[in-house]
């Protein structure tokens, strides 16, 4: 059996940010990061299944931002590279939330430096920045908000709301770092952003086009194909329904239930199986047991 459990978790580490490197969460010991054990993020962050599950949902949200669709299309090889590109997005959620405290401001620095040279202008007209304080608050929020929203479909539903309200309060500070202003901290203000942005939001060839490539990414593997056909699927049942409307991508009731009773049924051996992730070596640097 502790071979198939080495199989999977190798399976399922390939998918995320570790597998790019350059990060190690073991080290330096003691050092809690930005957040620490006690954080909400450290709850909410540490389940691989609906971390991916709430990141396909945020980045076919985000999508529909016209300034974050002319970054991707204009400085992106999404294309042909798209799992790279959720490689990375993962090892930056990952670093900031598990990594030491100089790895996670490194990786901040990284970022914005890459930000300042993300400029371009739209087909319209209107210029764009990926550096811009609103674009930035745009794309924090529908990634976090489809976070929370995953995490409480399919590890706890049963998380307090004051602890909800905490996880948005603590993750604006990444958010903050990167350039953001006036980040939502507490659910009812990410659900009057969200509402409020609505009318800002658009789709078009370009958004179906980036919208195709994300649904038919190839996998890495013959394991990660169906899981990874399911996963994605989870990710579209998990957007809003006016997004999903929007995107074309909207699903019938007997189909939510199907997707979300088969991820029910799937993600507990995912669990069972990796016992390397970010959270469990960032356990390890703070000297915590294994998680049970």
């Amino acid at each position: 059996m502790e071979s198939v459990r080495r199989h999977i978790e190798s399976q399922v580490l390939s998918l995320t940010g570790l597998a790019l490197g350059g990060v190690d969460f073991e080290s330096p010991k003691g050092d809690p990061g930005l957040f620490g054990p006690d954080s909400a993020c450290w709850k909410v962050h540490g389940d691989f299944s609906s971390m991916l599950i709430g990141g396909i949902s945020a980045l076919l949200l985000q999508m529909l931002h016209p300034s974050a669709l002319g970054g991707v299309w204009d400085h992106s090889n999404f294309r042909a590279d798209m799992l790279g590109r959720l490689r990375r997005t993962g090892q930056f959620i990952s670093t900031t939330t598990y990594g030491s405290q100089a790895d996670a401001e490194k990786l901040i620095a990284r970022v914005i430096r890459i930000h300042e040279s993300v400029t371009g202008t739209l087909p319209d007209g209107t210029p764009y920045a990926a550096s811009d304080p609103e674009l930035l608050t745009w794309v924090h929020v529908a990634e976090v908000s489809c976070f929370l929203k995953s995490h409480l479909r399919y590890l706890n539903p049963d998380l307090p709301g004051s602890e909800q309200d905490r996880y948005y309060d603590e993750i604006a500070l990444v958010a903050e770092r990167l350039g953001a202003r006036n980040v939502p901290r507490s659910r009812q203000a990410v659900e009057e952003y969200l509402e409020r942005m609505r009318p800002h939001l658009r789709y078009d060839e370009r958004t179906r086009e980036v919208v195709d490539v994300l649904l038919n990414a190839p996998a890495p593997s013959s394991f990660a194909k169906p899981f990874g056909v399911l996963m994605m699927r989870a990710g579209i049942d998990l957007l809003p329904e006016w997004s999903a409307d929007m995107l074309g991508l909207s699903l019938r009731p007997i189909q939510r239930q199907l997707i979300r009773a088969s991820v029910k049924r799937s993600v507990p051996l995912l669990r069972w199986a990796v016992r390397n992730g970010s959270l469990h070596r960032a356990r390890r640097r703070m000297g915590l047991p294994p998680l049970r």
